[in-house]
């Protein structure tokens, strides 16, 4: 279906902020990265620095590009209103987050695959390892979002129960716990003693996602309370408070705000949520217009593309630029050096849509194609194919199980491959150990969705585990 056709198609009660702010996000993401990079060359050798580190006063513009709570927040909001539909479709848990996972791991495969593919060529052809390591870690780093995610999405039910039952008691409950994590790694100087935070903190935002949807959040002044009581958390926590300036890693500063994530980019976040919540009621009519809004469904159609895909348009366009000659090598922050930023991240955004065009169908369902007679087993019941709670039995525990550790297993694994930036020690650089971690993460997907799949179907009645 084209876009425009997915544009009328949208129904009336859908909140079409939410579809924005995904957007958004995602693009400022892109955007902040293309500008973080600082590429040189110098003696035949190409070389990457940090703006924040080249160009200290520019950390305080990671106030506006560092926006991945605004992406939690509406993951938040997507997820209790798609475990909600789930629910009332009969679909049980396991059918759900294998359909999540599914949406996120197929794209992600094919670019894992690809990343250390690409990445073993370049060094059997003899190309310089630090430079194809320092490329492979580029192009790999973002991938840390997926792993958080993917274990955001499978406790969404539990997190949604617990939000249903004690409302914004729990994202309180979880930001006082981060600040404890906190406390006791800047008392101990040990960033591994606060790693608990990567989950405290991103599952806060969910949370405030479910409020949101539910109306909890926007009752009353409370919008204005969280844009600036998290303002004002975020100015005292960095002023008087001990942390950095920078919602964004620094190369070789002491204490990152990301690295495990902290009570400052937490105050960021909500401060964020707020704003979006004030703005969302007078943006709502600008969206409704055909030309904005078939943009933001054209941006989301193929979001999880445009994230992995988005630092490789730099790689080549460094090797494609500055060898040659073609890309003017002014003095980093000088003035002309700035003048040519926006054409650098012109060239980036260029060469990404190709990228996204070529692989955006590895993102999208494959559709069935219609038939013009219906079997007796497409002609069954919907419950059919799911397991009902009685007679799922030990296969709906099962499916269940499989999931949780496919969940873990694709994390981890993907996790590993963020470190390492699909580099290992296993020939020509391969990452054997993660990329088999990660493996074992789809196998045991792949493995759940049979055992749902094929036992006898359930009668009409049915439901799913």
């Amino acid at each position: 279906m084209r876009i425009r056709e997915l544009a009328a198609a949208t129904p009336a009660r859908r909140d079409r902020c939410v579809d924005f702010l995904r957007a958004f996000a995602i693009v400022m993401v892109v955007i902040g990265h293309w500008l973080a990079v600082v590429i040189t060359f110098q003696d035949g050798r190409l070389d990457g620095e940090h703006m924040l580190a080249v160009q200290p006063w520019t950390r305080w513009l990671t106030w506006v590009f560092q926006v991945m709570g605004i992406f939690f927040l509406v993951g938040g909001y997507a997820n209790a209103a798609s475990w909600t539909s789930a629910r009332g479709r009969g679909d049980g848990y396991a059918a759900w987050m294998g359909s999540r996972a599914q949406r996120l791991l197929r794209p992600t495969t094919v670019f894992i695959v690809i990343g250390v593919a690409a990445s073993a060529i370049a060094r059997l052809a003899g190309a310089d390892p630090g430079l194809v390591r320092l490329a492979a870690w580029v192009v790999a780093i973002s991938l840390w979002f997926l792993a958080v995610y993917l274990v955001v999405v499978a406790v969404t039910p539990a997190m949604l129960a617990a939000h249903r039952r004690w409302g914004l008691a729990v994202p309180a409950v979880l930001t006082a716990a981060a600040a404890g994590f906190d406390v006791l790694r800047l008392s101990t100087g040990d960033a591994g003693l606060a790693a608990a935070n990567y989950l405290l903190v991103w599952l806060t935002l969910p949370q405030l996602g479910f409020a949101w949807r539910d109306g909890t959040l926007t009752r009353s002044a409370r919008p204005w309370l969280l844009f600036l009581g998290g303002s004002a958390a975020l100015v005292v926590l960095t002023t008087i408070g001990p942390y950095p300036v920078s919602m964004v890693g620094v190369p070789g500063a002491e204490l990152q705000n990301t690295s495990p994530p902290t009570i400052a980019l937490l105050s960021l976040a909500v401060a964020q949520t707020g704003l979006a919540l004030l703005l969302a009621e007078p943006s709502r009519a600008w969206l409704r217009r055909e030309r904005v809004w078939m943009t933001v469904i054209a941006v989301n159609a193929g979001i999880m593309t445009l994230f992995l895909w988005h630092m490789v348009p730099v790689l080549v366009a460094a090797l494609a630029l500055y060898p040659t000659g073609i890309m003017p090598r002014p003095e980093v922050g000088s003035a002309s050096w700035f003048a040519w930023r926006p054409v650098w991240v012109a060239i980036c955004a260029l060469l990404l849509t190709g990228f996204v065009t070529v692989f955006v169908r590895f993102e999208r369902p494959r559709r069935k194609r219609a038939t013009g007679t219906r079997t007796a087993t497409s002609a069954a019941p919907r419950s059919a194919g799911r397991m009902a709670p009685g007679a799922g039995g030990t296969a709906g525990r099962l499916a269940v199980a499989l999931t949780l550790v496919g969940t873990a297993a694709s994390s981890v694994g993907i996790i590993r491959l963020t470190i390492g930036g699909f580099q290992g020690a296993g020939p020509a650089g391969i990452p054997l150990a993660a990329l088999l971690i990660y493996l074992a993460g789809l196998f045991a997907f792949w493995a759940a969705r049979r055992v749902r799949t094929s036992r006898p179907a359930p009668d009409a009645a049915g439901r799913d585990e």
